[in-house]
């Protein structure tokens, strides 16, 4: 059953303008009815749908064109799109440790409060003799 084009943006969770604008990029490709309105279907749904993932994950317009380029010229371009994936993963883990990081010192820093409020009084160490996250190393000349 195909999708109008309001039907399909509440479906996937995006405006009818996002899809548009999709169309636009190359991202995406709806059937065109006799009447030339805009079809989509449950395959346009789930393809809408990771590359929200993809968008989501901090893909640039630019990567998610040279994605659905190499998806539309088929399996021989697999080794690419895989390798696009692998740098994307990495760079989301980095920024995952990173948050793993920020998320750890909001914690001690509410544990502490939490001390201070309960009578426990000491001062706050950030880092206890530890490299310092963010600071570069500065090198003798």
């Amino acid at each position: 059953m195909p999708y109008s084009i309001g039907e399909f943006a509440e479906i996937v969770g995006v405006n009818k303008s996002t899809l548009r604008y999709y169309e636009m990029e190359g991202l995406l490709t709806p059937h065109r009815s006799d009447n030339n309105l805009r079809e989509y279907t449950d395959q346009d749904i789930g393809w809408v749908q990771f590359l929200l993932h993809l968008k989501d994950s901090g893909m640039t317009m630019a990567e998610l064109k040279q994605y659905t380029e190499w998806r539309a010229m088929g399996d021989e371009t697999i080794p690419e799109r895989k390798n696009l994936l692998e740098q994307r993963k990495q760079q989301v883990e980095q920024e995952i440790k990173a948050l793993q990081q920020n998320l750890d010192i909001l914690n001690r820093k509410i544990v502490f409060y939490n001390d201070q409020l309960t009578g426990n009084k000491y001062e706050f160490v950030l880092y206890h003799n530890e490299k310092i996250p963010h600071q570069e190393e500065k090198v003798d000349s």
